[in-house]
């Protein structure tokens, strides 16, 4: 069994298909299928079944992905290690990065410095929901995330806090008031964002006992403020992921009782953090925290 085997298998799990995985790694489908196949005959179980349309992985298969993301999570880290004592010219930082808040506020500034400190690491970046974030780190798929907190799963460090926000239509009934309750904001259709902090803003309903009329499901936030600026629906959002528009559609709207939301980093295991990663924590919370 070798790391290539284990990271193909990871990979082909991951794209649930020997044709993607491999025009990822850059090598032929048939030495994919071959490497799957000698890892499956060394190990004496069926990792994936094959399907014309694409492949799912067995039982075995789901618990031993597992095992395989954390062995190559702890090779990574032995690779930043010794790049470490090299000067960490070379590496590898996997980041996860939800909504505009992190992904334009946030991790910009930091990626900045961090490759005028560290040029040699190479970083990738994915980008998905709050929630994605969270089952990314759990299977190793990156180093480090941003959350939002409290997360108690992860190794975290705070970054910053806003406030949700109500946002409405200009000319909605409930413009002139000076803020607005959860209550106020379960009568009219809805804009659930997926994007950024939807599990947040569900949960502080699921929390109240109250239940928005969700009428829309966006993946985008800026879909999420179309339908707001066209007058269909009313939404609840943080208010760092607005755009800075001089002219909004929509107008913000403090709850009442206020609703912080703090943005931090999580990893896996801080004991078992590579060296880059521990880099990047160390610049990101100089930079934010006071």
């Amino acid at each position: 069994m070798t790391l290539t085997q284990l990271e193909i298998f990871s990979l082909v799990a991951e794209l649930r298909g020997f044709t993607l995985a491999a025009h990822r790694l850059g090598v032929s489908q048939s030495a994919v299928s071959h490497a799957m196949k000698s890892l499956e005959q060394e190990l004496g179980v069926e990792l994936l079944r094959r399907h014309p349309s694409q492949i799912e992985l067995t039982d075995i298969g789901e618990q031993l992905l597992q095992r395989a993301r954390a062995m190559l999570g702890l090779a990574n880290t032995l690779r930043q290690e010794a790049a470490d004592a090299r000067g960490m010219k070379s590496g590898t930082l996997r980041i996860g990065s939800f909504g505009p808040t992190s992904s334009i506020k946030l991790l910009p500034k930091i990626l900045q410095r961090y490759r005028q400190a560290h040029p040699g690491i190479e970083v990738h970046i994915d980008e998905g929901p709050d929630r994605q974030i969270v089952q990314w780190l759990e299977e190793r798929r990156i180093d480090i995330g941003f959350v939002v907190l409290p997360e108690e799963r992860f190794d975290t460090f705070a970054l910053t806090a806003d406030q949700m926000v109500a946002l409405l239509p200009l000319n909605h009934p409930l413009a002139a008031s000076p803020a607005l309750s959860l209550k106020d904001l379960c009568v009219d259709p809805f804009v659930l964002t997926e994007a950024g902090s939807s599990e947040l803003v569900s949960r502080l309903f699921n929390a109240a006992r109250l239940q928005p009329n969700i009428r829309y499901r966006c993946s985008q936030l800026l879909s999420t403020l179309d339908v707001v600026g066209r007058g269909d629906a009313i939404t609840v959002v943080a208010e760092g992921s607005l755009p800075d528009a001089a002219s909004p559609r929509y107008l913000k709207k403090p709850l009442v009782p206020a609703v912080q939301r703090q943005i931090g980093l999580a990893v896996l295991d801080q004991r078992q953090a590579s060296p880059a990663t521990l880099a990047f924590i160390e610049l990101a919370t100089r930079i934010y925290q006071p």
